[in-house]
């Protein structure tokens, strides 16, 4: 498994707070888009913001899934299903593909705080339909504010990760473990990601009647 990291639709707020936060860690990244230059734009400036050996290149999507078998999906959802389905024939094969996709209402002219109900229980299962076979879809990181990421106040935030496969669930996991001030916790099978994407929703209305932008969650009671 390579230990590059294509975040695809990486140009958005979470794509790059989370890639910005793996830069610092040290982590090699690519930054995917529909745009190619867009995305090489982007890659310079988280660069520019973290330590000269910054290892982070740009590149149109699909030759990100093809540079690497470790991808991060942060796209929003009204395009989910479109680019999955663009991005099937150049994804490696035993990729592992992890999803942060929340179907929130406002994709389709909604409420922010609401989710949309999906036949396949959540976006990280439609993904999972949606991948070649023999990929692996993990669902974490959806409850990680992006505002935060991007910015450079500290992390104080636990991650669910969610998976049918082991492998992709420890890639999620450890990739969680990179952003200091964050612990990565089991989530249990991938159907549990609907409950994430709602927590998500949960989240965001809370930031909105307290007027924050870093609300997050923590799980107690765990050994350490």
């Amino acid at each position: 498994m390579s230990s590059t990291v294509a975040i695809l639709g990486g140009t958005g707020p979470l794509g790059t707070g989370l890639a910005l936060r793996w830069a610092r860690a040290g982590v090699p990244l690519i930054i995917g888009s529909r745009d190619a230059k867009r995305a090489q734009e982007a890659a310079a400036k988280i660069a520019s913001k973290v330590a000269s050996a910054a290892k982070v290149q740009g590149m149109e999507n699909a030759a990100a899934c093809a540079a690497t078998d470790l991808l991060v999906l942060t796209v929003p959802f009204e395009g989910h299903a479109a680019l999955l389905k663009e991005l099937k024939p150049h994804i490696r094969a035993g990729a592992l593909v992890i999803d942060t996709t929340v179907p929130l209402a406002a994709s389709v002219g909604g409420r922010p705080t609401r989710t949309i109900g999906l036949w396949q229980g959540s976006a990280a299962q439609q993904a999972a339909e949606l991948v070649p076979d023999g990929v692996a879809v993990a669902a974490a990181f959806q409850n990680l504010s992006a505002d935060l990421l991007n910015s450079d106040h500290s992390l104080d935030s636990d991650v669910i990760v969610c998976s049918d496969d082991d492998r992709a669930r420890q890639a999620a996991t450890e990739l969680a473990k990179k952003l200091p001030g964050v612990r990565a916790i089991n989530g249990g099978k991938l159907e549990n990601a609907r409950v994430l994407e709602q927590i998500t929703a949960l989240l965001i209305g809370i930031n909105i009647r307290y007027k924050s932008h870093g609300a997050g969650i923590r799980v107690t009671g765990l050994p350490e």
